[in-house]
């Protein structure tokens, strides 16, 4: 990752490196390129959702690597199509492969994929999203991935899937968690475990605030 204060590049390598370092510059990178379009919705398209920083996209992946790499993880699973930058960060640095939910169907899809209807937060529309039997199944003990939480509809439809797959959900890490939607606090109900780099309690007034 790239410090200006320091005009060079740092790896971060431990959970305190990251939280001393890796975690305030993250804040300031949302904070700089993020646009706060209402009280409800953040574009982040310049880090995250369009255009990414494959430095800092690597160490997130680290990063969540560093937190689940106890946990037995035979693959990463993340959602089409902005979660696929950090959850192939975190998948080469575990060493397993990484599988993502495709949102669209097309002429080569299994017809026997796993599908669930999910709503997305952001587009305001409903959309399936689809997994082939082939990639996940019994036995696979799975960490997903994602950029942002919110609502958690999508993500509690991969974990539907998952579930029907006969898969074991490890966890969820995702790089950034608003804290003012149920989203990760439903699923922490239900004893899933979240991880979140950073967690946004407000965007009122078009000011990011972070807990």
């Amino acid at each position: 990752m790239y410090l200006p204060y320091k005009e060079e590049y740092v790896t971060f390598t431990t959970k305190e490196s990251w939280e001393v370092f890796g975690m305030d510059w993250l804040k300031e990178r949302i904070i700089k390129e993020g646009v706060v379009l209402s009280d409800q919705v953040l574009k982040l398209d310049a880090l995250l959702t369009h255009q990414v920083d494959p430095a800092l996209i690597m160490d997130m992946g680290r990063e969540f690597a560093a937190r689940f790499k106890e946990s037995g993880v035979t693959k990463v699973v993340t959602l089409e199509s902005s979660g696929i930058s950090v959850a192939f960060a975190a998948a080469l640095e575990l060493g397993v492969p990484m599988v993502f939910a495709r949102r669209k169907k097309t002429l080569l899809a299994d017809p026997d994929a796993l599908c669930e209807r999910v709503p997305s937060f952001t587009k305001g529309i409903v959309t399936d999203i689809m997994v082939s039997r082939q990639f996940i199944g019994e036995g696979d003990k799975l960490l997903f991935i994602d950029d942002i939480i919110a609502n958690g509809d999508a993500a509690r439809g991969l974990i539907k899937i998952i579930e029907r797959a006969g898969a074991e959900l490890i966890g969820l890490g995702v790089v950034i968690e608003k804290s003012f939607q149920a989203g990760a606090r439903t699923l922490r109900e239900q004893n899933i475990h979240v991880e979140s780099l950073v967690t946004i309690s407000s965007l009122e007034d078009g000011k990011i605030t972070f807990s």
